[in-house]
């Protein structure tokens, strides 16, 4: 089995990665392996000893002091046991940075608190991680909160006492965390705020640790032998005595080893302590919770594994979303741009052939754009009698015509016709910005194309170089069409009208003004009639033409050019082509780092756990 040291030595290592990754938990909400890791919420009211207590477990002076709010942000205080060498001391947010200055640390712990919340007696929940290496500590990750109080002090809103309870509380709730509760053995334990809210959280007391401290301050004839001995107030687990340094030995600078040997002579040469001498004092707190920590760590083992391996398979499934990198060779480069190309092109096919929305724009087009359009063509001014009369006339020129103005009847239909250019074209821009629109969503749905900004521009110019084309040639066609009715007239159509003039409803009319009049009319009615049929002809080869020449188009040759181009281009090219978006290259980084960092844990909490 693994040794004590080791196991809490991989969890140190293991939550200093975690909060170099930033995969912690800060005291809110949600899960991470930081999380799942036991540490130890050292927890009390102000002025009760707290940071006297850290300072002894660590055997340096290395805390701010002062009167007040004195912890203002939460400080995890990691302690790493080497084998010998300096002792030194690294900050989360100057990691390049060694202080082997103790005083220098308690300077750099007042300056970074003041960075979040100036210099005011504003408290903030963004802790600051400090690691502390030395032969003289135990393996241990402790959370020095901010001072539980009573009473908001003149520079503090009213809310303080509530916003200090609520950030202690969301350590000291989750399941993991190992409660040390700080309380003066020369004030009644019952008032202890540590132990009320360390009761409210571990009713059953499984989690927390009773520490007492300034028991040399206590009035002469009182002790605290009965809270130690677990009589007044019972926790599962012992009761430890602090002596702190005094305030003259502060200002004396007694080092913290001195302290210690200090401390140790006054328990043992207690008359009412003597026989607790041996479970009393900082160094035993220490190993105590060395000691349980490591038990806790050994039973939590498996739930810890379980959620390792249930945060790698989510992480595997974030990187797979967002793609894994891509190969460094042309080949591979190329291969992902024809792979981008190729779920780009599936996703376009997908909206126009239904299975995505957009497609049945085309359809409106033509049933109801191209019908509306072309209803509204004003055949009814240009076919009016008087319309006809001026064109019939000037297509006899000095010579009437004898029987039928055929001349007449051409230049009404080929004026006529030509109306039909409108709505034909209108219909090929309507189609292509369908197409173009389709183009920009299917650019944005394809989930393989988000990372390459660079790529997405790329195709989305080919494609829509490409839809210009197509819609040269739909206009082209469908012109065409048009033409191809001007060109040839049906003859059959006219063969089959009445010859015969209609007879006048007037007959006070003179009888030449009658037969011109009814003749003219006849000859836009039939003009129309015949316009019509064209109509009907158009209204069903505009969009079979729009549908040859550039919806099918764009289903088989969309991208088809840019494949041809991307062939030709050197490994440079391609690299810039597929130039990530740096916000999803630091995400893909960050999330890479946090599986190495979850596999790494788990083949090392089984190696060291179980051999």
């Amino acid at each position: 089995m693994a040794t004590m040291e080791s196991l809490i030595g991989l969890v140190n290592r293991i939550q200093r990665a975690c909060t170099v990754l930033g995969d912690h938990g800060g005291g809110g909400e949600g899960s991470s392996l930081w999380e799942a890791l036991p540490s130890v919420a050292v927890v009390g009211g102000q002025s009760s000893g707290k940071s006297s207590v850290l300072e002894s477990i660590v055997g340096r002076d290395f805390l701010p002091r002062g009167s007040g709010i004195v912890t203002r942000r939460p400080l995890v205080l990691q302690l790493h046991k080497t084998d010998g060498g300096h002792e030194y001391a690294e900050f989360l947010h100057a990691p390049r940075k060694r202080f082997t200055d103790f005083a220098a640390v308690r300077k750099e712990i007042a300056d970074e608190t003041d960075r979040i919340t100036g210099k005011t007696k504003a408290i903030s929940n963004v802790p600051i991680h400090l690691s502390i290496y030395s032969p003289h500590v135990v393996n241990l990750t402790l959370i020095d909160l901010p001072g539980l109080t009573k009473v908001a002090v003149e520079g503090q809103p009213e809310s303080i006492v509530q916003d200090i309870e609520n950030m202690v509380r969301s350590y000291v709730d989750k399941p993991n965390s190992i409660i040390l509760a700080i309380s003066p053995a020369n004030q009644d334990i019952a008032t202890s705020d540590a132990i009320k809210l360390a009761r409210d959280v571990d009713p059953s007391g499984d989690r927390t640790f009773g520490v007492l401290t300034k028991l040399d301050l206590m009035d002469k004839g009182t002790n605290a032998v009965d809270v130690l001995e677990g009589r007044q107030y019972r926790l599962q687990h012992p009761w430890v005595g602090i002596v702190n340094r005094s305030q003259a030995d502060i200002n004396k600078n007694v080092d913290m080893l001195s302290a210690r040997r200090k401390e140790k002579e006054y328990f043992e040469s207690s008359p009412e302590y003597g026989h607790l001498a041996h479970k009393m004092g900082a160094e035993y707190l220490a190993k105590l919770l060395s000691q349980h920590l490591e038990a806790v760590i050994r039973a939590k083992i498996p739930s810890i594994i379980a959620m390792i391996n249930k945060t790698i398979d989510e992480i595997e499934a974030q990187l797979d979303r967002l793609g894994r990198p891509v190969g460094g060779d042309a080949g591979a480069q190329l291969y992902t741009i024809l792979d981008m190309c190729r779920a780009f092109d599936r996703v376009f096919k997908e909206h126009l052939d239904g299975g995505r929305p957009g497609g049945d724009r085309i359809y409106g087009v033509f049933d109801n754009q191209l019908p509306a359009a072309l209803k509204k063509l004003p055949f009814d001014r240009h076919l009016s009698m008087q319309n006809v009369r001026k064109v019939i006339s000037e297509a006899d020129g000095y010579q009437p015509h004898l029987i039928a103005p055929e001349q007449g009847y051409r230049r009404l239909i080929d004026s006529s016709l030509s109306y039909f250019k409108g709505p034909a074209e209108a219909s090929v821009d309507a189609v292509h910005l369908v197409l173009k629109e389709l183009v920009r969503r299917s650019i944005a749905a394809t989930e393989e194309l988000k990372r390459f900004p660079t790529l997405q521009s790329d195709i989305a110019a080919a494609a829509n170089e490409s839809l210009e084309r197509f819609r040269e040639d739909g206009r082209k066609t469908v012109l065409r069409l048009v033409e191809m009715e001007a060109s040839y007239l049906t003859v059959e159509f006219f063969r089959k009208l009445p010859t015969e003039p209609e007879k006048a409803a007037d007959k006070n009319t003179p009888v030449s003004d009658r037969y011109q009049d009814n003749h003219l009319r006849r000859i836009g009615s039939n003009v129309s009639s015949y316009i019509n049929m064209v109509c009907d002809t158009l209204r069903n080869t505009i969009p079979k033409a729009i549908v040859h020449c550039q919806v099918k188009e764009a289903k088989r040759n969309l991208l088809n050019r840019f494949y041809a181009h991307v062939g030709s281009k050197e490994k440079k090219q391609l690299s810039a082509m597929l130039d990530e978006d740096p916000a999803l290259m630091e995400k893909r980084d960050a999330l890479v780092k946090r599986l190495e960092l979850y596999k790494s844990a788990r083949n090392e909490i089984d190696s060291v756990a179980w051999k």
